[in-house]
């Protein structure tokens, strides 16, 4: 008798800690976010407006815990949507995705893969126990002409966090994860020689660092290797490299906080990059779900 309440346990605790990202949710998600009236871009503020409110709505499912961070540019209203889980710890942890385009493209790997990430992530998260805060944080005007100014959504929240003397663990940007390749040559890298190491094909997710990465990367990356949900490669090189920091990640590293990109390595891959070509069909939505596993089952083994 006890043997077989022992495997029960077993199998009820394996079961509710494994990861189960839902490929039908995923597509739902990314056509509503991607097939739309006109494009979700500052030009288009109400587009981008409706987009923060879908965002919202969804999270909205699996926390009670879910604001706007409201703020403003030329006189516009700008908004990032946060959604909590563990609110009653200090440590916090960010995972974060921009829901803004690069002009008149719908996006859906740059950024609504990773916007999808989080939505599947707050589903997933519901009801869990943590013994660390979890703020999952949706981005606007992550795209030029705001990148790299102050602007940026991922700015004004790790400025915020700064300010308020918030105890943030770490932070993970989900940037371009649904694009993949097992063609020869699918894949290029910033320096030809990398070739040698990583191989030619566009096969495996990447979990880009600097060679000063911190703890919590350290942790969270070998978390994610461990969970074997997706082949995976770890770039650890400096931020002088083309395209390390090409994402809401370099803000948090800016203010000091150990940060890291999760991604297909963008247009070192993607050829659809920053192109009306870069559509919810030429994404891997299967590869991409175990991108969404891996980073939740690290999660829980942060959090546990």
């Amino acid at each position: 008798m006890i043997k077989i309440s022992t495997f029960l346990w077993l199998t009820l605790f394996s079961f509710c800690c494994s990861a189960n990202t839902d490929t039908v949710a995923v597509k739902k998600h990314l056509k509503n976010i991607t097939k739309t009236a006109s494009y979700r871009n500052p030009e288009n503020l109400a587009q981008l407006n409706s987009i923060a409110y879908y965002i919202k709505t969804d999270f909205l499912k699996y926390s009670d815990k879910v604001s706007y961070q409201e703020y403003k540019v030329d006189g516009k209203i700008y908004k990032n949507v946060i959604c909590s889980f563990g609110t009653e710890n200090q440590q916090r942890i960010i995972v974060g995705a921009h829901y803004d385009v690069c002009g008149d493209q719908e996006g859906a790997d740059d950024n609504a893969s990773g916007v999808v990430g989080l939505l599947e992530l707050a589903r997933q998260l519901k009801g869990r126990k943590l013994n660390k805060r979890i703020d999952l944080v949706a981005y606007t005007l992550e795209e030029p002409p705001y990148f790299r100014t102050e602007q940026m959504g991922s700015y004004v929240h790790a400025k915020s966090l700064k300010d308020n003397k918030v105890d943030v663990l770490g932070m993970i940007s989900l940037e371009m994860i649904g694009y993949f390749s097992d063609k020869e040559n699918s894949q290029n890298y910033p320096l030809a020689a990398m070739s040698k190491v990583y191989g030619n094909k566009g096969d495996y997710i990447t979990l880009v660092n600097t060679t000063e990465k911190g703890k919590f990367v350290e942790d969270f990356s070998q978390h994610f290797k461990q969970a074997k949900t997706i082949k995976t490669e770890e770039f650890n090189a400096p931020r002088s490299l083309p395209g390390i920091d090409f994402s809401d990640h370099l803000n948090y590293w800016n203010f000091g906080y150990s940060a890291m990109m999760i991604t297909d390595t963008s247009f070192y891959r993607n050829k659809n990059y920053h192109r009306k070509t870069d559509k919810m069909e030429t994404l891997d939505i299967r590869r991409m779900a175990k991108v969404i596993d891996g980073v939740y089952l690290a999660l829980l083994k942060l959090t546990k």
